[in-house]
């Protein structure tokens, strides 16, 4: 029996909760014991490390999980699929190792960190997070998440101590990935059944992989890539730490948003399946003005509080990151409506040729403007590539989708959210000095800014934001006997 989409949606948002509370609890620390300049080393070399594991993954994850989903009903055709799925990669990944070794690992500035990246490479091969995506099962994966990431916190605080422990930080994340795709193994016995080896066709998810595969390498030019370019243009690791940690900030709010992306999209491939294109579109439609209601005072809320924010959060030395945060913000409403038209529609209804053309539409955007810009502005110009690309893989989108998907939909009743998020912005920005304690300023901003944001929707009358509270409550009510 399936999980309904808003428990799903609550597994998922309470795991992207404490993804985004760790952090909160692990990043001052770290950029103050490591340093800025250690920050970026890490992000410029996992940054090679993850092209790495993207040839190797192909686009594996992506089309496993929505082969899955078309087979949730039928355990002896998703076990068949599954065990080929994970063959290929297991094959693919190995010989993307090999490569990695003797081209990064090998020799060089920074071999020994390369070195332990290797077992990142391992680690992938026994990710299988994307098979119960695909049965919609989150209740596994958010609890195997939860633990990894508490454990992660506990050896950075112990293990973590100056700025000569680099080496042990990212030993600690890459042997917690291990761990925790292992563990998700342990539940597989009650999906699947054992496969004959001869019954087994794996050349068949050669084409469809790959084709998976092209966008989601022009996704990570624009995602990886420009942390990449800065240290390779400019040379300066400090520049890199800077763009690393305003770009964490942002993803951690995003991450609420593509929340519900990731648990409605294997759904959608389902109901494809069936052939059901009305209910598509109401998925669709829930999903647009979601990304709306939660992505405007997202926007103005980093704006507002970025100031205050950065030096409380990071320390001294980081003030060119509130500049950036307040650049990448719009990233936000961009990513959390890209995901709903890619993601959640094109790529689970088999339209990835087109999903490809946007997203290289993108990453070619975002490699020319930042040839432009790094040497111009250096880490801001990264930030401002990295809106325009995205800005240019939505108008792409919109345009292809036209004709399946109403466009008024995808802006309908966004006025509501776009003024409550301005009255909210003025408010709040003139609680900017209220007190002379920088850590109360950001606490009342936040505090008064989410209750006006609210308070005005209420006003206007939001019919969706009811909607979701009334769902919310009904979960919560006890069952009548």
């Amino acid at each position: 029996m399936k999980n309904s989409i808003l428990k799903n949606y609550i597994y998922n948002l309470i795991y992207q909760i404490v993804v985004i509370i760790l952090p909160l609890i692990t990043t001052p620390y770290l950029s103050r014991v490591l340093g800025a300049e250690n920050i970026g080393i890490y992000s410029y070399t996992l940054s090679i490390v993850t092209y790495f594991i993207l040839i190797g993954s192909l686009g594996v994850a992506m089309y496993g999980q929505r082969e899955i989903a078309y087979l949730q009903n039928d355990k002896k055709g998703r076990s068949k699929k599954f065990w080929e799925i994970v063959i290929f990669r297991m094959i693919t990944l190995m010989i993307s190792m090999v490569i990695f070794y003797f081209t990064y690992a090998a020799s060089g500035e920074y071999k020994v960190y390369y070195q332990i990246f290797l077992l990142e490479i391992f680690a992938n091969i026994f990710d299988i997070s994307w098979f119960f995506q695909g049965m919609e099962d989150f209740k596994k994966t958010v609890g195997r998440n939860l633990i990894i990431r508490i454990l992660s916190v506990i050896l950075i605080f112990i293990l973590v101590k100056d700025q000569d422990d680099l080496a042990k930080y990212i030993i600690i994340y890459v042997l917690t990935t291990f761990i925790g795709n292992i563990s998700l193994w342990f539940y597989l016995p009650k999906y699947i059944q054992k496969v004959s080896l001869k019954h087994l066709n794996i050349i068949q998810h050669i084409k469809p992989t790959i084709s998976l595969f092209i966008p989601q390498v022009a996704t990570q030019i624009y995602t990886v890539l420009d942390k990449t370019m800065i240290g390779s243009i400019l040379g300066d690791m400090s520049e890199v730490g800077y763009y690393e940690q305003g770009q964490k900030i942002t993803k951690l709010t995003l991450a609420i948003i593509t929340a519900l992306g990731t648990v409605v999209a294997p759904r959608i491939a389902n109901t494809f399946k069936d052939g059901n294109k009305e209910e598509i579109n109401q998925y669709l439609n829930r999903s647009f003005k979601f990304v709306w209601l939660l992505a405007c005072p997202m926007i103005a809320g980093l704006i507002v509080v970025s100031s205050n924010f950065v030096p409380i959060f990071y320390g001294d030395g980081y003030d060119k990151v509130a500049t950036i945060l307040c650049v990448i913000s719009p990233l936000i409403l961009a990513i959390g409506l890209n995901n709903v038209t890619g993601v959640q529609y094109l790529i689970q209804v088999k339209k990835q040729r087109i999903y490809t053309i946007t997203v290289v539409i993108g990453a070619i955007v975002n490699i020319v403007l930042n040839f432009i810009l790094i040497n111009i502005f250096k880490s801001v110009g990264a930030a401002i590539a990295s809106v325009l690309a995205e800005t240019a893989i939505l108008i792409a989108q919109l345009i292809f989708v036209r004709k399946d998907i109403n466009i008024k939909n995808v802006y309908k009743g966004a006025w509501k959210y776009i003024l409550s998020s301005i009255i909210m912005f003025i408010f709040t920005i003139l609680l900017k000095d209220i007190t002379n304690n920088q850590f109360y300023n950001l606490i009342i901003q936040i505090v008064t800014g989410s209750c006006i944001y609210f308070v005005i929707l209420f006003i206007l009358k939001d019919e969706f934001l009811k909607d979701v509270i009334q769902r919310v409550l009904n979960k919560f009510k006890p069952k009548r006997a």
